[in-house]
């Protein structure tokens, strides 16, 4: 079976844009998210007139890439990035503070984690940040959710 493109970019439309090293499908992300996370150096190499996607694939290096090729990769990220490291110490949220090792705890020691409902309550109070700290440029309670329902599993077995 061959793996045909999950897409095509053109020039007037990066929306279905793919990663060119592993070629699947990015989520586009605003250039905040880009300005705040990369490391300098590779922020001088940022078009700002060009849209960026995040790369959401676990194995690949890539983090941001472009619809022209261009692509940062996680040594050019100024923080670890939960989707690309397993390590229970990376921020599953990164405006509250939210590790897998802190949401196992709390599930160890009580059977389940308060982190859902402080992370909503929080965005509902506007403190949130998640374009600027979040390397996918968006809200981590999918994430989070992912997370708690892993370590919720492996807890009953």
């Amino acid at each position: 079976m061959t793996k045909t493109p999950c897409c095509v970019s053109t020039a007037e439309n990066f929306a279905d844009s793919c990663c060119p090293i592993n070629g699947e499908k990015g989520k586009l992300v605003q250039l905040i998210t880009l300005k705040s996370l990369l490391q300098p150096s590779a922020l001088e190499q940022v078009n700002p007139n060009t849209e960026y996607f995040f790369c959401l694939t676990p194995d690949c290096q890539v983090v941001y890439f472009n619809g022209k090729g261009q692509t940062f990769s996680i040594d050019q990220i100024k923080v670890p990035v939960f989707q690309k490291e397993q390590r229970f110490d990376v921020p599953v949220c990164y405006c509250f503070g939210w590790t897998r090792e802190r949401i196992e705890s709390e599930i160890n020691q009580t059977g389940q984690t308060s982190a859902e409902i402080s992370i909503r309550n929080h965005i509902k109070a506007k403190r949130c940040g998640c374009e600027v700290n979040n390397p996918q440029g968006s809200c981590c309670l999918a994430n989070v959710r992912q997370v708690t329902k892993s370590l919720q599993q492996n807890e009953k077995q």
